[in-house]
């Protein structure tokens, strides 16, 4: 695993985390008409956070198969 690979897996799990401990909060309803707009905006940019992690994770192995692809075709 490359270094943008496990930088990705670690702000997925950081993110996938902090919304899990958020929403364990909200459920014990404390300031719930605060927590539903604050839930909403930390539910988006946690979902932003996911999506870069992912990227960067994935992003590794797409790169690897465009240059065997690439390799392939200028042996041909």
């Amino acid at each position: 695993m490359e270094g943008s690979q496990r930088l990705g897996a670690i702000i997925m799990l950081a993110a996938m985390f902090e919304m899990v401990v958020f929403l364990w909060a909200v459920s014990r309803r404390s300031y719930l008409a605060v927590a539903l707009p604050v839930t909403l905006v930390l539910g988006s940019l946690n979902a932003l956070a996911f999506w870069i992690g992912w990227t960067m994770f994935t992003a590794v192995e797409e790169e690897e198969e465009l240059e065997a692809t690439l390799e392939q075709v200028a042996e041909t």
